[in-house]
């Protein structure tokens, strides 16, 4: 099922305007959600992201956008498509109103909810091999935009087709200063001893829900040092362990970059903290 501002629609009733902006301009942001035994985790720091991002891109925020609002409409949508399935993914997608050329006619907006299986309601780590690739033709901007999800994403649809030709199971993104920002589809940690850094949100790297748990889990974990420090592509190899984060997956282990083999015990150890976090929110 389809949610289209509220209404619920089968998949094949639903259609999009020509004239739509997310598709004309890629005037849109969306979010995505992972829902466990009927609960979207860290609804309320996916809820602010969302609300963030419209602001930044001057969207006119309707008055029944609440976080109690759009949790319910996004678990309506997940009980009519899949009933009482343990583990869902949603997507909700909000665009401006169609009307206008490069500047809009109107700030108002609409949303689409969908909802699709996964397999497990708790993150598991990957055990297959993971071979990532820095891609090197085109950069990720170090401003604003860079940090919300919106749907501008053309370096990461290029750098997917670039790691599916070679083999690659994913690439890491570079900012304008050719330092490293982020994987395809989520942030980047790198381990080094107990030190455990991730970029900062001033060099480009999305404003991720996972990595934001991570961030604050470090009061919880005194062995290692949580610091958020511009990671450059020669520190890559003399890594212990690189890793992606992002709320679909959880954490996924990188295990080779060129001729570097990498462990993967933090992020295992860190992964069963995530799922202990995640029962308590």
């Amino acid at each position: 099922m389809i949610n289209l501002n509220g209404k619920l629609f089968s998949a094949s009733d639903v259609s999009i305007s020509p004239y739509n902006r997310g598709l004309l301009y890629g005037d849109a942001v969306f979010e995505t959600l992972r829902i466990s035994s009927g609960k979207i985790l860290f609804w309320e720091d996916h809820y602010l992201r969302l609300m963030a991002s419209m602001r930044i891109l001057r969207m006119e925020i309707p008055m029944d956008f609440t976080m109690e609002y759009l949790q319910e409409q996004v678990l309506n949508t997940a009980s009519a498509s899949f009933g009482n399935a343990a583990a869902l993914k949603s997507r909700i997608t909000v665009f401006r109103n169609e009307g206008g050329l490069y500047t809009p006619d109107e700030l108002s907006v609409s949303y689409i909810i969908t909802v699709g299986e996964l397999d497990t309601p708790f993150y598991l780590i990957n055990q297959q091999e993971f071979e990532v690739e820095l891609f090197k033709d085109h950069y990720v901007n170090s401003g604003l935009l860079s940090t919300i999800k919106s749907n501008n994403k053309i370096v990461h649809v290029l750098g997917g087709i670039y790691a599916k030709e070679n083999g690659y199971q994913n690439c890491l993104l570079l900012n304008e200063h050719k330092m490293v920002v982020e994987a395809l589809n989520g942030n980047l940690f790198l381990v080094s001893g107990k030190t455990i850094k991730t970029p900062p949100i001033t060099d480009g790297c999305l404003r991720g829900i996972i990595r934001k748990q991570l961030l604050d889990l470090a009061k919880q974990l005194p062995e290692y040092t949580f610091v958020e420090e511009t990671i450059s592509p020669f520190e890559l190899q003399k890594a212990d362990e690189l890793f992606i984060t992002n709320v679909a997956s959880g954490i996924q282990p990188i295990t080779k970059y060129r001729k570097k083999v990498y462990q993967t015990e933090v992020a295992k150890e860190l992964i069963t903290k995530l799922n202990v976090k995640m029962r308590l929110s």
